[in-house]
């Protein structure tokens, strides 16, 4: 079950505020609050910095040109900088954008080009990639007490500092204020928030950012009650909302979470002491430095007063990365020392085994998708532990989990960049049919290539299905025979336009130096379509006694 925690007030930290921002910078250490409304029943400009490891406030000086006192603005965080635009001075809704470097705390007012937002407060701000989306909130005229609503979207591309407003497909979101908005992936999500006609919503809108298009979503579990002014914290595919008020004026101080893969949602249920009903609460994910951890700071009750205290949530919510880092501390120094021998002696892959826990497979890269050039399998090695291991020198050890085993072939699933993948381990022990022969021989007559002999040898070497070559793609056949040393190949594209991480093909080293001689184009080679014999060293042939893997080939898991 998921538990609050209260934290205690400390000296130095922004005391009561609502309308602030509360951004999360280097993994979750450090904490940002910029701006809002309570100090002395006014806006304020100043900047508190929390320290999750420590649990300290400090307030440091600030150098450049500091922004205007505001609230309601938003904050998002770009790199080690943080993006403020817009808010309200308490007259009048603003537009301009301010950046905070938190290396540095110094202020800058960027010079932008492009068509900007228009001035206003209560929007929401997410960034995918280098792009800043501004949706929504509302503003007005100084001579004028009518307030406009909006429902445009605008993004700032954040190395070029280019304004542009950007025309969407689908079914947009209601122009509405006081909403919330997060990204995930490559998707901009809205939730809720008070529309036009002071109706409060709980609606949720999904924009691709793509495409442009957006869709409202059909969720289901148990919904969320309509709401605005409420808080959204995204951590992984979930999403935490909390708080926000209706239209009878009353509250909320309920957690839901909704999940972004199946549209769920659901009220969590918690322990511990956590906020009391208010709206305007900022809050944001201290993961990865605090695993599955969220914070929350601050708000308005009910009778209109600001609010300072500060809680934790714990989640316990763990990504898959998190998970492996989980496991990797868990090997023994047994493990350890082997891994560390197997980056001094230049490795690439070995099974690494302890005495009290099954072995692994691991795999050393000097880059994301470099194909390694040896690989010594045992058989009957099932059940291995799943891992990734990063070693000083750069290099990269995937260690994959045999799942199977089958004749001529393993199956293996493992996790590289965070992506679960699976794929089969191919055998060189491959019973050769006469059909295969003859096939062999018709196609090397047909292709014109020399060393035809070569194609005529003996049946007991591996088999070697025909070939289709093409440009940025790579076929089942070419895995078998492309030699190791090809590291420039590119990612096979699967079923469902999901590439691989890594393919890693094998010789057979009792035919490397005949088979391979005509069916592999050298990269050397100045000529298209020609191919030259390789010797068993350039492909990294390993001894007879041996068991080679032939082949291997990883996809997207499910």
């Amino acid at each position: 079950m998921m538990r609050w925690e209260k934290l205690e007030i400390q000296r130095g930290g922004p005391g009561k505020r609502w309308g602030h921002t509360c951004n999360a910078v280097r993994g979750g250490q450090l904490l940002y609050i910029v701006g809002g409304y309570g100090e002395d029943n006014a806006q304020t400009n100043k900047v508190h910095v929390y320290d999750t490891t420590t649990r300290t406030w400090s307030e440091p000086e600030m150098q450049g040109t500091l922004p205007v006192p505001r609230d309601s603005h938003s904050c998002t965080t770009v790199g080690d900088k943080l993006f403020v635009f817009g808010g309200t001075d308490g007259n009048i809704p603003l537009k301009d954008l301010h950046i905070l470097d938190t290396s540095t705390n110094t202020w800058m007012a960027p010079y932008v080009k492009g068509e900007g937002p228009e001035a206003r407060e209560g929007h929401s701000a997410a960034l995918i990639g280098k792009r800043l989306f501004i949706f929504g909130g509302c503003g007005k005229s100084f001579d004028t007490p009518v307030e406009e609503y909006f429902d445009d979207l605008y993004i700032l591309n954040t190395e070029t500092m280019l304004w542009k407003r950007v025309a969407t497909t689908g079914i947009p979101p209601a122009k509405r204020n006081s909403h919330t908005c997060v990204s995930w992936k490559n998707k901009i999500i809205v939730i809720g928030g008070e529309d036009t006609q002071n109706y409060y919503m709980s609606d949720v809108h999904m924009l691709d950012a793509d495409t442009l298009t957006w869709t409202k979503l059909v969720t289901n579990g148990e919904l969320l009650p309509p709401r605005a002014g409420h808080t959204t914290i995204a951590l992984g595919k979930n999403l935490f909302v909390f708080g926000g008020f209706t239209d009878a004026e009353d509250l909320y101080n309920d957690l839901y979470m909704f999940d972004l893969e199946t549209f769920t949602w659901t009220k969590v249920m918690t322990i511990g002491e956590g906020p009391s009903a208010r709206f305007s609460m900022a809050g944001s994910s201290l993961h990865p430095q605090h695993g599955g951890v969220l914070i929350f700071i601050g708000g308005c009750n009910k009778k209109l007063e600001a609010l300072d205290d500060m809680f934790y949530l714990f989640t316990g919510i763990v990504t898959e990365n998190e998970r492996d880092e989980r496991k990797l501390e868990k090997l023994s120094l047994r493990k350890q020392l082997r891994l560390k021998s197997q980056e001094q002696q230049g490795l690439t892959l070995t099974p690494v085994c302890d005495t009290d826990t099954p072995p692994m497979l691991t795999l050393e890269t000097d880059k994301p998708m470099a194909m390694p050039s040896h690989i010594q399998f045992p058989p009957n090695r099932q059940n291995v532990y799943v891992n990734e291991y990063h070693n000083p020198n750069g290099k990269r050890t995937f260690q994959a989990k045999v799942t199977k085993n089958i004749t001529n072939c393993y199956t293996i699933e493992t996790v590289i960049d965070g992506k679960p993948l699976r794929g089969v381990l191919f055998s060189n022990n491959i019973k050769k049919t006469a059909a295969d022969d003859l096939r062999r021989k018709r196609v090397a007559v047909e292709s014109g290539k020399k060393g035809f002999e070569h194609v005529m040898m003996d049946t007991t070497k591996s088999p070697e299905p025909e070939q289709h070559h093409t440009p940025g793609a790579t076929s089942a056949a070419s895995d078998m025979k492309t030699p190791a040393a090809s590291n420039a190949s590119p990612p096979h594209e699967v079923s469902g336009g999901v590439k691989s991480s890594l393919e890693v093909n094998k010789l057979n080293p009792s035919t490397a130096a005949e088979d391979t001689a005509n069916s592999i184009p050298n990269p050397n080679h100045g000529h298209d379509g020609e191919s030259e014999a390789l010797t068993g060293e350039e492909h990294g042939v390993l001894a007879p006694t041996q068991q080679v893997i032939a082949g291997v080939k990883l996809v997207k898991s499910d």
